[in-house]
């Protein structure tokens, strides 16, 4: 049932609640210089079908772009130091199980991309190391390496985290400081006369929200919501499996998340289990509504994967398995930020393509200065920003799963 805003102007509007748009909103209660009222509108606030939900929340620094790299170092800081952070006494302290990603390549083009973020990587200091397959094996000797012609993994920094408990205290608090969260729907947006400005969002229950900024926040529908405000945005939903599996027979020590070369990738799940996920080769948009599983997928393809790459899992039972979504960027699958050019109180915060959970908590600071501000005062996110779409300037990132 839509809840009623408790007044009918704000100087923020974010639309979605989720990861990026809680992070938004709680970033812009800890800036000091920020003093005005913040709306979050989201359609659903049981999460059940968000992105932020169906994630395997972990996080990695194997980027290709340095921009992606820096990222995901402040998303280690802030995890690490988050019960310090976050202003809730109940709030727990947390860490990251860095087992690290295993990113193994079967071909020399793929070993040479390998090579060259590994410079990247290095010169921001990230921990990567790269592996021969025989140091694979010295290290790993659950997985079979025969085809394989070079591997990398980092393991300071990168594994898994609890992307639910940064999420729900993201809320918590962000509400405790004033931010309202509607349980309600944007499905209209009126510009200035200019057509410069969003002046106001209408909702689904009816009311007209007049708004000083505005931030699409929407995962998957981001596309949708940026067309309201007559905007073309490459967003879409791309369906990605993902399963939970237990071991008859159980590794001798943790399973990095692990990159295969098919595309399928798989981690460790704690106590003799294990996650993995991957995607059909072909790959259209699906309906915003549409999660259902495709069971052949594990079968044919996914578990013959598995059980090849690590013989121990010829013998495994699925426990549970679900489908998401990722909020696709088909241009060059990373994230579109900054400001619309022309209507210049229209934020974005779209295209995260898998990355989101661990590019939130530096997405969400560098969104609330870029509303306080008018400029990034931390981390430089310019190289995400809008203005590439616009002009079909893809940024390439090499490290896509």
């Amino acid at each position: 049932m839509s809840e009623t805003p408790k007044q009918n102007s704000y100087d923020v509007v974010i639309v979605g609640g989720a990861m990026m748009g809680s992070s938004t909103a709680w970033f812009l209660t800890e800036n000091p210089d920020f003093d005005g009222s913040v709306l979050v509108v989201e359609r659903d606030p049981t999460y059940a079908t968000a992105s932020t939900t169906h994630t395997n929340s972990c996080m990695r620094q194997q980027f290709s772009t340095e921009i992606n790299v820096r990222v995901s170092q402040f998303a280690a800081e802030f995890v690490k130091d988050f019960h310090n952070r976050i202003g809730l006494e109940s709030a727990p302290k947390l860490g990251i199980r860095s087992f690290g990603y295993m990113y193994l390549a079967d071909t020399e083009d793929f070993a040479e991309t390998l090579r060259e973020s590994i410079a990247v990587q290095h010169a921001a200091g990230a921990a990567t190391k790269l592996m021969t397959p025989e140091e694979i094996k010295r290290d790993y000797p659950f997985y079979t390496v025969d085809d394989i012609v070079l591997g990398s993994i980092n393991t300071v920094d990168e594994g898994f985290w609890d992307g639910t408990a940064v999420f729900d205290g993201w809320r918590r608090s962000a509400k405790a400081r004033g931010v309202e969260y509607l349980s309600n729907e944007v499905v209209a947006m009126t510009k200035n006369a200019q057509g410069t400005r969003i002046k106001s969002v209408t909702l689904k229950s009816g009311e007209v929200i007049a708004c000083g900024k505005l931030v699409n926040a929407s995962g998957p529908r981001a596309a949708r919501t940026a067309a309201m405000a007559g905007i073309d945005i490459p967003v879409e939903p791309r369906k990605r499996y993902s399963w939970v599996f237990a071991a008859e027979k159980p590794l001798d020590r943790d399973l990095p998340l692990t990159i295969d070369p098919s595309g399928v990738h798989c981690r460790e799940n704690g106590g003799g289990t294990y996650q993995c996920g991957g995607h059909t080769d072909d790959d259209p948009a699906v309906a915003f509504d549409d999660f259902s599983m495709d069971h052949d997928f594990w079968q044919d393809h996914v578990w013959p994967i598995l059980a090849t790459r690590i013989p121990q899992f010829e013998a495994i039972k699925v426990t549970s398995e679900w489908a998401g979504h990722y909020a696709y960027n088909i241009l060059d699958h990373n994230a579109i930020t900054g400001a619309h050019p022309e209507i210049g109180n229209f934020f974005f915060l779209n295209g995260f393509s898998g990355h989101g959970l661990q590019q939130s908590p530096a997405m969400g600071r560098g969104t609330a200065e870029l509303l306080t501000y008018g400029e990034y005062r931390t981390l430089d996110l310019s190289p995400f920003d809008y203005q590439r779409i616009a002009r079909n300037e893809p940024l390439i990132e090499k490290a896509v799963i």
